[in-house]
């Protein structure tokens, strides 16, 4: 077997290309992905995971690649990461306020995706479109930008109303969904929402939550040449050593003949992936 490379394993990073271009990193390593389709890949769990914040070595990686007291200390591993609608800032007491005010008082975008049906969710506009790869969206469509995490956090609790904020992974990776209207369901959310979108922007002022009736969708396709006839979760805890035949690669999963991984899973560890 060559090695392609080692260190500690990181999401992969995604470019928008047609198909998406994906890349492994490993420490500063990148490795180019899509060119190993169709051949044997193989990673190895080297039995060790070091906090991707501070570097300390841990047994258990918490929100995905940190210490249990880098978990509990950061901002961006707080509870209102996961529900922006809770942010606490204006509390006084976020855990870091300059890490607060850098990333979460920031202009965000609400967006519908169609990965496994539509979906509804927000990600920093800095973030667009690589947000979409990484949930495996065939279709995306942003359709407000919204001046704080907070405050697009609680546009898209009041959207949910009408429609899903989570992917069905299983059914990501059994295919790619049907193609919606996605323009059409952005009219309806805003028809049936008019009420409550008013009321935030009566809160928070008009160019606070901004209407972005011009946007179109954006098409992703991924570099998949087969989808798995049954999904096998392959998880390194478990098995160490995980190899297969790379049939591609959609979100941050890696579709083997063997099974599938979700790499952002094990952000942190440490890891040697070979052909």
């Amino acid at each position: 077997m060559a090695l392609l490379g080692q260190g500690a394993l990181r999401k992969m990073a995604a470019q928008l290309a047609a198909p998406v271009s994906y890349q492994f990193c490993l420490d500063e390593q990148r490795v180019e992905v899509n060119p190993l389709i169709g051949q044997t890949l193989r990673i190895e769990y080297l039995g060790a995971i070091h906090c991707t914040h501070c570097g300390r070595k841990t047994k258990k990686s918490f929100s995905q690649g940190y210490c249990y007291p880098c978990f509990t200390k950061l901002a961006q591993c707080d509870s209102c990461i996961v529900s922006p609608e809770k942010c606490h800032y204006e509390a006084g007491t976020c855990r870091e306020p300059s890490w607060g005010e850098q990333f979460c008082m920031t202009d965000h975008v609400v967006y519908l995706a169609n990965s496994s049906g539509v979906k509804v969710g927000i990600t920093r506009a800095t973030q667009v479109p690589t947000r979409w790869i990484d949930q495996g969206a065939s279709q995306a469509l942003p359709i407000l930008r919204v001046a704080t995490r907070q405050q697009s956090g609680l546009v898209e609790d009041l959207l949910r109303s009408q429609v899903a904020d989570r992917t069905n992974w299983r059914a990501l990776l059994k295919g790619d969904a049907e193609a919606v209207d996605l323009p059409a369901v952005r009219e309806q959310l805003f028809e049936h929402c008019a009420e409550g979108l008013s009321a935030l922007q009566q809160r928070f002022g008009l160019q606070a939550i901004q209407p972005l009736a011009n946007a179109e969708v954006v098409e992703i396709r991924y570099p998949v040449t087969a989808y798995p006839a049954k999904i096998v979760s392959l998880d390194l805890e478990k098995t160490p050593l995980v190899e297969g035949t790379l049939l591609g690669i959609k979100g941050q999963y890696l579709l083997l003949d063997t099974g599938v991984i979700n790499l952002r899973k094990f952000t942190a560890y440490q890891v040697a992936i070979s052909q």
